[in-house]
């Protein structure tokens, strides 16, 4: 008993203990950790699975077994999760018909879940612009003026400067942009759809694409106190609408005055 007494008051058997409780704790800690990342794998492989036979089914067609793309569609290759999601929920994929340019429809042909599982496969392919965050999204302090002078810097040539969209070449079109969301927006610009430049966060970093967002916005949820808008073309366009409009009805009361007169 002396024997082990002495042996436990020894500064060395001290120190041994500690060691060994840090590295039990340590290995317990590093076992458990590494559960979570396998299963989180294991998930994103499945959906990325679930990706591919939906894209195999639905996407192929167009894009390619391989998603290389063909003479009816384009390479789906390095595209990213962003340009899936805007295609697809807003009803722009799959067309509908063949034609200059998918427009936006309400759709129900793939639910989000399928929708995230398409973004994922194609993802999986090669590196691309990935779906925003509830940071990236987040406006709230952006300055509307600030964005109004980008907005019609970078994309009043093609959607008008109040947002009202516009006609483009060989029957393409910007769109109206009075029920994009900010999401849908930020989509855009990252990817580029149909014929619209990508605006990279290189080429216009993400305060400034909140900055447009908070603008377009604004623009959706605006008065009108003049009274009708006429889709807000412009002081010109508007006056001349309104004197023709006025010359019309001159003209219109002086034929009737006239055949009053016989």
């Amino acid at each position: 008993m002396k024997f082990l007494a002495a042996r436990r008051r020894n500064p060395l058997v001290a120190i041994g203990l500690l060691l060994f409780a840090l590295l039990a704790v340590g290995g317990g800690y590093a076992a458990i950790a590494s559960v979570q990342p396998a299963q989180a794998s294991a998930s994103s492989q499945t959906q990325v699975e679930e990706g591919k036979q939906l894209f195999l089914s639905g996407c192929s067609s167009c894009h390619g077994l391989e998603a290389q793309g063909t003479a009816n569609g384009p390479t789906m290759i390095g595209v990213g999760a962003a340009a899936v999601d805007f295609q697809v929920a807003s009803g722009r994929m799959p067309m509908a018909a063949p034609g200059a340019q998918a427009g936006a429809r309400p759709t129900d042909i793939y639910t989000q879940d399928q929708i995230d599982a398409l973004a994922a496969y194609v993802a999986s392919l090669a590196p691309g612009p990935a779906n925003p965050t509830a940071e990236d999204l987040d406006f709230s302090n952006a300055d509307v003026a600030e964005g109004g002078v980008l907005f019609r810097t970078n994309c009043a040539q093609c959607h008008q400067a109040a947002g009202q969209g516009g006609a483009l070449t060989q029957g393409k079109y910007a769109p109206n942009l009075m029920a994009a969301t900010p999401r849908e927006m930020y989509q855009a610009m990252v990817t580029g759809p149909q014929s619209m430049p990508v605006f990279s966060n290189e080429t216009l970093p993400v305060e400034d694409k909140q900055a447009i967002m908070a603008y377009v916005t604004e623009l959706q949820t605006a008065s009108s106190p003049g009274g009708l808008d006429l889709g807000r073309i412009g002081p010109v366009a508007e006056g001349l609408f309104l004197w023709t409009a006025v010359f019309a009805a001159l003209i219109g009361a002086a034929v009737w005055i006239g055949i009053k007169a016989r």
